[in-house]
């Protein structure tokens, strides 16, 4: 099996994975997935994809992760994973479908408008 590689985004963060046949390691920036990502939920996203599959300790993952928070890099490190399954084996597509993992969230922070404290917030009006 040779090297697939594809990219997941979410908010300002952006994932570019590339995965390969191994033993299910996980290399994110050059560290491992509990030395990045130290909080159980957030591995838990990151490994959704292969626990829905059954494809736990198959793949090997190196991925470069840059932008956003923790929160987002960990969603689209989960989409890029979801979309590189999609990629070797079509058939698992539903199955991954099913749970949302193939769409990409567009929900993005609405910006700062002149005159404005916020997005949407004001600053306090003074009638008299």
């Amino acid at each position: 099996m040779q090297t697939i590689n594809t990219s997941g985004r979410r908010k300002n963060a952006i994932a570019r994975v590339y995965m390969t046949q191994g033993t299910g390691k996980v290399t994110i920036n050059k560290r491992d997935l509990t030395e990045y990502f130290p909080l159980p939920t957030l591995q838990y996203k990151v490994k959704q994809p292969f626990m829905l599959t059954e494809t736990l300790d198959q793949f090997d993952i190196k991925a470069n992760l840059d932008g956003g928070g923790i929160t987002g890099q960990a969603e689209a490190l989960r989409l890029a994973i979801s979309k590189a399954l999609i990629e070797l084996n079509e058939e698992l597509k539903p199955t991954l479908k099913a749970e949302g993992l193939t769409t990409r969230d567009p929900r993005m922070v609405e910006r700062k408008k002149f005159g404005q404290k916020k997005a949407r917030k004001k600053f306090q009006f003074s009638k008299r």
